[in-house]
């Protein structure tokens, strides 16, 4: 994922349109890209700094492309990119000895002379077979440890050049949600997936049902309730994913600056950005998961689990649970579980839980949030610290019971 400091964006007809390079307009680069990657798919044992000015040198004779741009590429290409990493305290240490040993002869000299006897090639030969290597190899491991100086040691890469533009592409897309105040997103299909994704990227978020389509609020990074990076980069994944859904439409509003006013940025379905992700099977979070993974398939205590099958409706307002109980006799709960929360999304959900108070829907709340979670309208609630326990939920579901419908 680029940062912010790489971000291009134009204004177009009072909308900001984010640098983005087309098969048509940018044809040329095309063979760029498929450059770049020949550099990195052969790049294994040379140093980052070698491989970025290699990626600044195809782009030579093209004086119109920004600085940041081919910066951006390097960026893409080192996410997907391993690189060994020394080990800080040894290199420190020998950053020292090696100082420490060159101070005995200073000051050092290109040629000797009557006054000043310390000839610097001789010197560091002589501190180098102190280490046992010669100079060249020395003077590499002195700073193995900054980040310009780490070694490929493999790269996972892009399937062609094609691959690495459409990546650009929405890169690009993906700063310009770091300062969103908020985003809508409507949408009249996959809704089930695109809130899947919201889920993954572990946003706040709010579900109405209109007529003819579902309607998602989503507080942005640059928001008055929460202003953080790392919530600004949880939106910014949420993005390929939205991308890979079909019939919908998002719009944020963008926060002002000392230099424009807030803005709006808006994206639908039929934008021309290719995602590179697929429709997913993931777990919202590893509690899920893990959950998951201990009740398994068969029944328990005539219980049978299922993901994500339940849509609640109350007027306008919508509830997926995370969860969904099916007992043999027919008999239906539901289990929603409460984790990395604001103070405010919790309100939020208390008032959504007590929508539905007549729903049997069980709580698992996180213990760090016992004293910060508001009474969820009478739901049957059990705490867990790193799993959700399975004796815990079963006992929720026989005292439920008489209420399930």
């Amino acid at each position: 994922m680029l940062t912010r400091e790489l971000a291009i964006a134009k204004f177009e007809n009072g909308q900001l349109v984010p640098d983005r390079l087309s098969h048509k307009a940018n044809a040329a680069y095309i063979s760029f890209a498929e450059g770049m990657l020949e550099i990195y798919r052969n790049g294994v044992g040379r140093t980052r700094r070698s491989l970025h000015q290699a990626v600044h040198a195809v782009f030579s004779e093209q004086i119109d492309t920004p600085g940041r741009r081919i910066q951006s590429f390097c960026k893409l290409l080192d996410d997907v990119s391993e690189y060994a990493k020394e080990d800080r305290r040894k290199t420190v240490q020998l950053r020292q000895a090696v100082f420490r040993a060159a101070a005995k002869y200073h000051p050092l000299v290109v040629q000797r002379d009557a006054l000043f006897e310390s000839q610097e090639s001789e010197v560091k030969r002589r501190i180098a077979a102190e280490h046992g290597m010669d100079w060249p190899e020395l003077h590499d491991r002195l700073f193995a440890d900054l980040i310009e100086n780490q070694v490929l040691q493999s790269f996972k890469g892009f399937a062609d050049g094609v691959a690495l533009l459409s990546r650009y592409n929405v890169a690009q897309t993906q700063v310009v949600l770091f300062d969103a105040v908020k985003m809508t997103v409507r949408a009249t299909d996959d809704f089930k997936q695109i809130l899947r994704y919201a889920k993954l990227a572990r946003l706040m978020h709010r579900i109405t049902k209109r007529s003819d389509h579902y309607r998602f609020e989503f507080d942005g990074p640059a928001s008055v309730l929460r202003s953080t990076h790392r919530y600004g980069i949880a939106m910014a994944r949420f993005l390929p994913g939205l991308l890979s859904c079909r019939g919908w439409s998002m719009e944020a509003t963008l926060r002002a600056t000392p230099y424009r006013p807030p803005i709006r940025f808006r994206l639908d379905d039929a934008c021309g950005l290719v995602s590179n992700v697929n429709a997913s099977s993931e777990f919202d979070s590893s509690v899920e998961e893990t959950f998951s993974i201990e009740w398994g398939e068969q029944a328990r205590e005539g219980w049978r689990l299922e993901r994500e099958t339940e849509i609640l409706h109350r007027g306008q307002t919508a509830f997926f649970p995370d969860f969904v109980f099916v007992h043999e006799d027919g008999k239906r709960a539901m289990l929603e579980i409460v984790g990395f929360w604001t103070p405010e999304y919790l309100s939020y959900k208390a008032q959504l839980l007590k929508l539905f108070s007549d729903q049997p829907v069980l709580l698992a709340i996180a213990q760090s949030l016992k004293e910060k979670v508001p009474v969820m309208s009478g739901h049957p609630a059990s705490y867990y610290k790193n799993k959700i326990k399975l004796e815990a939920v079963l006992a929720m579901l026989e005292s439920f019971r008489p209420k399930i419908i």
